[in-house]
């Protein structure tokens, strides 16, 4: 039996946004708004569910295209929403599992800070990884992306 190995990391990103706070929230709080910049992409969805409320559940299933080093390769991300504080804070914490394997335990916070130029966002994700050597940089950079496609659905509104 092989010994399972797990690294721990935290980073924080901040990113402002030329919008108000109401505007970056709803991005994040609303269903069709976080399916557009969290769960499409260049991979087939094959389910997202988003029930934004403390206790409420999301769920973001997926498969790598054609063309992916890891192609065909399920992802199935689960979270619980832990605390909700409007146009203030979000704290959730969720698992991925990869090919049916967990590979990643995190706790996020998302807060918001209203600024005179807008909203900065401050995400805070703590995580573990579990046989994932690069998981960290792997999630770190995602969620870079991430923010940055929180800007484009902003535009888009």
């Amino acid at each position: 039996m092989s010994e399972s190995q797990v690294a721990h990391n935290t980073f924080v990103l901040e990113k402002s946004y030329p919008h108000a706070a109401p505007r970056v929230w709803a991005a994040f709080a609303t269903a069709e708004k976080k399916k557009r910049w969290f769960a499409e992409g260049d991979h087939e969805l094959k389910e997202y569910t988003l029930e934004f409320k403390v206790g409420g559940a999301e769920r973001l299933h997926y498969r790598f295209k054609e063309g992916h080093p890891i192609a065909g390769m399920e992802i199935l991300n689960e979270g619980v929403y832990l605390d909700i504080d409007p146009e203030q804070r979000i704290v959730s914490a969720a698992t991925m599992r990869l090919g049916g394997k967990t590979v990643s335990a995190t706790l996020l916070t998302v807060e918001f800070a209203a600024t005179a130029a807008g909203t900065t966002v401050t995400l805070t994700h703590q995580g573990a990884f579990i046989d994932w050597a690069d998981g960290a940089k792997m999630i770190e950079m995602g969620w870079k992306a991430l923010l940055e496609k929180v800007a484009q659905e902003l535009g888009a509104a």
